[in-house]
Parts: structure tokens; sequence; C-alpha cells
């Protein structure tokens, strides 16, 4: 399989943002970008994923998170497009259940070239120390848009808001960990009837 790796740098009025993405990688993440719970999120996602990944981005936190959450989103998703190249030979579908503790949460992921967003967590509270929990929705949107996925994300039972997240972004890395993986059963195959994604 090809080098699986990329790096995309976006720059708008709000946000100055590079993200490099490594699929093959061993877990390793660095972050710089002023918003230590969504790094924390972002961690997991490298840890269960096997992708070595680097976020540093400055943006207008002065207003709020909002706008280098979404666009970090954004710039993940993309990077992750230039690094899945054609998709052929990959499982092309991940899933994965994590619990912790009392929370217990369910991520299915399809590299479909399509992109769609389900996502149900009914978070027990609005923050997570200075994080909105609103913002998930819009990295996960970002993320799914500029990747081309498709991602149905439950949270099937929880009762402490991090418990919630955290589960969520492991089984997020689990689930792409699953679907970028080399299928040996399709030898370069593309895992379409249409014959392309």
């Amino acid at each position: 399989m090809a080098d699986r790796q990329a790096s995309v740098t976006r720059n708008t009025l709000e946000t100055q943002i590079t993200v490099s993405v490594n699929l093959d990688g061993s877990g390793s993440f660095n972050a710089d970008t002023g918003v230590p719970f969504l790094e924390h999120m972002m961690d997991q996602i490298a840890r269960h994923g096997l992708i070595d990944l680097d976020i540093q981005a400055k943006g207008d936190l002065h207003i709020d998170d909002h706008h280098t959450v979404e666009d970090i989103g954004i710039t993940l998703g993309q990077a992750f497009a230039q690094a899945v190249g054609d998709k052929k030979g990959i499982r092309r579908y991940g899933h994965a259940y994590v619990p912790l503790d009392e929370a217990l949460s369910r991520v299915v992921v399809d590299f479909s070239g399509r992109p769609g967003l389900a996502m149900d967590i009914p978070f027990t509270r609005g923050n997570i120390g200075r994080f909105d929990v609103e913002l998930f929705g819009e990295f996960f949107q970002g993320f799914v848009n500029h990747a081309g996925v498709t991602l149905h994300i439950d949270n099937l039972k929880g009762k402490n808001a991090h418990h919630q997240a955290e589960t969520v972004f492991k089984a997020f890395g689990r689930a792409l960990r699953m679907a970028l993986e080399e299928d040996p059963r399709m030898a370069g195959q593309m895992p379409s009837t249409k014959g392309c994604l």
C-alpha cells in the first residue's frame, strides 16, 4: 500500500491551522491548539487509531473556541482524504464499541466518499471544564464533509460527560483503524461495486 501521509494547511481570517497525519503510524501525537480538552480527544484518535497526528492551530480564542474546533475538524478531514488516496485495498468500513466506567459509545464509519453525520450524544452537562460540548458536532461535521466519510456516533450510556466524550473519541479512533486497514483478500481492489469511492 502506498505511503499514506499528508500535511494540510488552512489559513483564514479566523484560524491558521496545519494538520499532518500518517495513517500507518504508531499513535504518536503532538498538538498546540489552545484548546486543551480537544487536544486530549485528538490524542485518543491517534493512540487508538495508531495514526500519527500533529495539529498546530492559532485561532480567535478570545472570541470562543468555535472557529478553532470546527476548522481543526475541516483540516483533519482534508488531511485524511489526501492520505487515504484511492482507497483500493482498504476495509472501508469500521466500527467500535468502547466503555469507560459507566459510559459506553459506538462509532461506525464508512469511507464511502459521501459525507454524512448521524450523532446522538446526550451529554449530561453543557461544558467539560471550559469546553462547550456542542462544539463536538462542529468538529465531526467539518471532518465528515472534508474526509468524505459517513459517520454514525452513538453514546449508549453515560452519566459523566468526560467519560461520554472519551468513549466517543476512543471508539472513533478504533473505527478509523479498522476501516483504514489493508484487507489482504481485497488485493488492491476497490471496495465498491461502483468501481470508485
